[in-house]
């Protein structure tokens, strides 16, 4: 068991064991209370930004998470090199990591969290669950026995009944977790979870149990302090989930009345107080339709979402974080709480959402965040995403009077928001916040899965998008003549262009009418355009009598368009020679994104399947199959578990049979 007290003593340099937004969002607060900040990098992030703007910055290691972000000795050793005295984790990486915060205390450094003890006993999600059972704390049924032999997980499984949840013992985040619907899914599923917990959290440990059908997620934010104060800050309701990942969270949920919200903050507050906690913590319960509510797990730390209840009570969490780890009382008693409004937050992560959420990664060659709205963010225009983190790369934040107040600010700025050369879920999540069951407060964890094809449905206008798309690889062609009218402007003849939007190969014809306006065309269609204004970056223009306007950025043959919130690439096809097909129809199967390879599934000489799973490959942390594009027999395995490999090599052969 480990040291049970938690270290209490003035701090002047705090050392950010962390990356990207959250650490700006610690510095922001940490500077507010007139402390130095210190960030840590790996060799990918070494130009990042949460770099550039600390007042030291020391490495840590290689680009994997295990040999930088994950490794306790080097992260100890930067905060002696850099003369810190204190630790903040902020969230992910090691925070709920009970070594990490001993290797802390026993270096001298104070640790911005709770005790050894408490992330042992309450980040363990099964010790976790025990502790609620004994206080009486309805838990959902299921195993988290020491055995976690294959044949024993099965037959607890088959004694829990399917569907079931398979769940990593450590960490969180989605990483680790499966829903197996029947017994013959099971054992792949335990093999892929585990796999994915040991890469994530470095502990292959999971948990069963039963799959609460379409529940609500909802979370009791938590604070204690060492003098044995405890509070709770309301619930968020974080039902919006893809791959067991939250999206949007906001605070307060639709589905929480005030009765429920007192009974669950004064269960979640006894905890608290039982454990001595301090510092911040969530505690995690499903909501079922009748009411009843199920105890799932505790995070020791600050939640990515926490901006949504920082918005509503108007308190700064990081900075209570950093008050109580100096020893200071809360600064607030529960009967001081108010909630104010409404909050609603979007995760806007690197990902192909019409690509089964594929991670993306690259250069951010254009980044803007409008005025207004709160963006947690550490990009800017030229960063690098890297393939080795998590996708999440912003957070946006709408806060209003009401509910539809928030979600209306925050669709506007989500439309205002320019992210330009890394494909990111921006639309699909403008789709969720309009989408009638998310307005009327309905959503659940089934929300996505119940409502994809909707959700990543084409906009009815996107032919017109496209010709926009021709229009401005036409005009901003360096060859091109001046848009600008002249009296004596001559007509041009139709040029035939071809260009690739979404992997999908498009004709047209553009040409300029003697009138200054252009026509484009296509499969019988003309949309005529009038430019009023063309500067590098925006297009103004007529359309049907409309006025309208466009972001865009001209990068070589590549184009990346922005109109009304919704992004589109197009390339300049028209004199390019053909390229070799990408699919996996010849045989080849190709890397689908830049990542890790954690599991070959096949060996040559095997006779495969289309369809069959021949590879896993992880990226941001989460684990992708490849499978066989033909019939026949494996040729060759051109890649080793372990290696790390780009987006589009050939990773295995297939030859038909």
């Amino acid at each position: 068991m480990r040291n049970g007290s938690v270290q209490h003593r003035p701090f002047f340099k705090v050392l950010i064991a962390n990356r990207g937004e959250i650490a700006l969002r610690v510095m922001r607060s940490a500077r507010k209370l007139g402390l130095g900040v210190v960030a840590v990098y790996s060799d990918a992030d070494r130009d990042a930004l949460h770099v550039q703007q600390a007042d030291q910055a020391v490495r840590v290691g290689e680009a994997l998470p295990a040999q930088s972000y994950l490794n306790i000795a080097a992260i100890i050793a930067a905060a002696k090199a850099s003369g810190a005295d204190a630790v903040h984790p902020g969230y992910g990486f090691l925070a709920e990591n009970e070594e990490f915060a001993q290797a802390c205390k026993d270096a001298g450094l104070v640790f911005i969290g709770p005790s050894p003890q408490a992330i042992e006993t309450m980040g363990n999600k099964a010790g976790a669950k025990e502790i609620m059972k004994k206080a009486g704390v309805p838990v959902v049924p299921g195993y988290q026995g020491a055995d976690q032999g294959d044949e024993v997980m099965l037959a607890e499984a088959r004694k829990i009944g399917f569907p079931v949840m398979i769940k990593a013992v450590a960490g969180g985040g989605g990483r680790g977790m499966r829903l197996v619907a029947d017994a013959n899914s099971f054992p792949d599923a335990l093999r892929s979870a585990r796999s994915e917990a040991k890469a994530a959290f470095g502990d292959p440990t999971v948990i069963l149990e039963r799959a609460i059908q379409n529940p609500r997620h909802i979370e009791i934010q938590v604070f204690g302090d060492s003098h044995g104060n405890a509070i709770h800050l309301g619930e968020r309701d974080c039902s919006v989930q893809r791959r067991h990942q939250k999206l949007i969270e906001e605070a307060p949920s639709t589905a929480v009345t005030p009765d429920l919200r007192a009974k669950m903050g004064e269960v979640a507050v006894a905890a608290v107080k039982a454990l001595r906690y301090e510092g911040a913590g969530t505690l995690e319960f499903l909501l079922d339709a009748s009411g009843g509510f199920y105890f799932m797990e505790m995070n020791t730390r600050l939640q990515v979402e926490h901006p949504v209840t920082e918005a509503i009570t108007g308190l700064d969490l990081v900075e209570l974080q950093l008050r109580v780890a100096r020893g200071e009382s809360l600064p607030v008693k529960q009967q001081d709480i108010r909630f104010t409004g409404h909050a609603i937050e979007v995760r806007l992560c690197s990902e192909d959402a019409a690509q089964d959420f594929m991670p993306q990664s690259g250069r951010m060659a254009r980044w803007q965040v409008p005025d207004g709205i709160r963006v947690e963010h550490a990009l800017q225009s030229g960063s690098e995403i890297p393939p080795f983190y998590d996708s999440m790369i912003a957070k946006v934040i709408g806060h209003g009077a009401t509910r539809e107040e928030a979600r209306g600010r925050l669709i506007v700025g989500l439309e205002q928001l320019t992210g330009f050369g890394v494909t990111t879920n921006q639309t699909f999540l403008m789709s969720c916040l309009r989408h009638p069951g998310f307005a009327k407060g309905e959503a659940t964890t089934a929300f996505i899965g119940a409502h994809r094809d909707e959700l990543l449905a084409p906009r009815a206008d996107a032919a017109f998008d496209m010709a926009l798309a021709g229009l401005l690889l036409y005009v901003t062609n360096p060859q091109a003549p001046s848009w600008r009218r002249g009296r004596s402007l001559a007509a041009t003849f139709p040029l035939p262009a071809k260009i690739e939007i979404a992997g999908q190969a498009l004709e047209l014809e553009v040409w300029r009418e003697r009138d200054g306006s252009y026509i484009v065309a296509r499969d019988g269609r003309q949309d005529k355009f009038e430019i009023d204004q063309l500067d590098l970056d925006v297009i103004r223009f007529r359309h049907d009598g409309v006025m309208d306007s466009a972001k865009f950025l001209r990068d070589g043959d590549r184009l990346h368009l922005q109109r009304r919130g919704i992004p589109l690439a197009a390339t300049d096809l028209t004199l390019a020679a053909p390229k070799a097909a990408a699919s996996n129809g010849d045989g080849k199967v190709r890397a689908a994104m830049n990542g890790r390879v954690v599991a070959v599934l096949v060996k040559p000489g095997d006779r495969v399947t289309a369809g069959q799973p021949v590879m896993t490959l992880e990226a941001m942390k989460m684990e992708h199959v490849h499978k066989a594009g033909i019939d026949g027999v494996v040729a060759a395995i051109d890649v080793a578990e372990g290696e790390q490999v780009t987006t589009g090599r050939i990773v295995a052969e297939i030859g038909a049979e």
